[in-house]
């Protein structure tokens, strides 16, 4: 059986972030990493329905040791897709990625403090051995998203599509669209969907939270064109890390006046608009995660008449498209299902610990980075409210410390264990938002202290995960037994 220092799973943004961060702070460590698709890429290569974008800005989004140079605040999943694959290809990265390997199973033996990661291959199954897993491989559900079942579905002459799994033949050019949603997938859709077609729909059961930002970073831009690239690069994504840690702090302290703003805006850019209908949630701003919409981009989909927005609950399919429950007709050729992801744990992964199966759901995460009487094991969690690399990054690098410490101590395992009662425990996402409720079964938990609470807060977890003291009584180090 092949043994190795580090196995990493997944190579989409997180994954190559930890690889990049192994070979810097841990240069002498054997690792590979398992990509169960044929690509680099993850999420970024998954997606390629009309639109498809980042919804965080790309100076944060993007890795802190490479630049992300365009002026673009919000890039399209392409350019992303072609980053990540260059940043691999540039590092040497892309060949230490095994394509075609799914991991399916990892067993943990204390007393030889190894992991057995069982893989699946087209050549059948194998066995890797390795002294940490790290998972890099997100919380969705690449095999199928979230995708409920309507009344009179099978009724419905035209095309049903669900934007996980975009057909690349599909011809909406003069076709009658209708989007059911209202999130991220739904109001990038609508404005990039609505040039082509004779007329396209956002119908939703209630509204989401939309803030438009402009696309370009003027001041970014301005400080790249006087001073050096990697000064300008770190000036402007501290710039950004700063501003969405305030407005999130504005949102949650005061959340009618952060409300209002967003109304307004939105009422300056559609005057006549039924604003507080179309575009007034239910929810209090950050309950859910925002929708960014570029260059109020969607707002002008409505301004032009192309596009429009439907708030209403379905009845059923027709033949020819939606009776809704105020009984009003959407006649539609296409129907595009953006209901939301199914989310999942380590890719499926079953684990078992010394012959026990582990349950991540009954687990509570630990620095948002390991999980609860789990060894040698780590998640890259990203963000909820800003970008998912800033914590991706901070993981590896807290991983790179764990292993370095380990082996100038010359132990061979780690584990959090909980001291005492643990207390009331929480879903470790803490949003309202429908994919993340559907999800309770499968997340792990949080605590409601240190170190077990996860506070979504950047400054606060680089100094919990780069600069606290590893031994910190929770964090338990042991050797392998002779």
């Amino acid at each position: 059986m092949e043994e190795l220092d580090v196995v990493v799973v997944g190579a989409g943004l997180s994954g190559i972030a930890a690889a990049w961060h192994l070979q810097a702070h841990c240069p002498d460590r054997s690792f590979v990493l398992l990509e169960a698709r044929t690509a680099i890429g993850g999420t970024w290569d998954l997606f390629r329905y009309p639109g498809v974008r980042s919804d965080s800005d790309m100076f944060t989004l993007g890795y802190s040791f490479r630049p992300w140079t365009s002026e673009r605040i919000m890039a399209a999943g392409p350019a992303i897709r072609d980053y990540v694959q260059d940043t691999a290809r540039e590092n040497g990265i892309d060949r230490r990625i095994r394509f075609g390997h799914r991991v399916t199973a990892a067993q943990w033996s204390t007393p030889q403090a190894r992991w057995t990661v069982t893989v699946a291959t087209a050549a059948g199954e194998r066995q890797l051995s390795c002294r940490f897993l790290f998972f890099c491989s997100g919380y969705y559900d690449y095999a199928q998203g979230h995708a409920p079942v309507f009344p009179g579905q099978d009724e419905f002459r035209g095309a049903i599509v669900h934007p996980q799994h975009w057909p690349e033949e599909l011809d909406y050019g003069g076709k009658r669209v209708v989007v059911i949603g209202s999130g991220a997938t739904a109001v990038t859709l609508v404005p990039e969907m609505a040039a082509r077609t004779a007329h396209i729909t956002m119908l939703q059961r209630s509204p989401s939270w939309i803030v438009a930002l402009p696309a370009r970073d003027s001041v970014g831009a301005a400080l790249q064109r006087v001073l050096p690239r990697a000064l300008a690069y770190r000036l402007v994504r501290w710039k950004n890390i700063l501003l969405a840690m305030a407005l999130f702090q504005f949102a949650r302290r005061r959340p009618m006046a952060f409300q209002r703003l967003l109304l307004g805006a939105a009422r300056r850019r559609l005057p006549g608009f039924d604003v507080d209908r179309h575009l007034l949630p239910r929810y209090a701003p950050w309950d859910q995660r925002l929708c960014i919409v570029p260059d109020a981009d969607l707002f002008k989909a409505l301004g032009t008449g192309r596009a429009s927005i439907v708030t209403d609950e379905i009845a059923r399919f027709t033949p020819t498209g939606i009776t809704l429950a105020s009984g009003a007709e959407l006649p539609a050729d296409i129907i595009i299902s953006a209901t939301g992801l199914k989310l999942q744990m380590l890719g499926g992964t079953r684990l078992t610990v010394d012959g026990e199966p582990v349950d991540l759901s009954q687990r509570v995460a630990y620095r948002g980075a390991m999980c609860e009487g789990v060894p040698n094991l780590a998640l890259a969690m990203g963000y909820t409210n800003a970008s998912w690399t800033l914590k991706a990054e901070l993981i590896a690098r807290y991983v790179c410390r764990v292993l370095n410490h380990m082996r100038a101590h010359g132990e061979d395992f780690c584990v959090p264990v909980q001291a005492g009662p643990r207390g009331e425990t929480r879903p470790a996402l803490d949003l309202s938002s429908g994919y993340i409720q559907r999800a309770a079964a499968v997340l792990p938990r949080q605590g409601e202290r240190k170190p077990w609470r996860m506070l979504q807060n950047y400054l606060h977890d680089m100094v919990s995960l780069r600069f606290s003291r590893l031994r910190d009584g929770t964090l338990r180090f042991g050797r392998a037994e002779p």
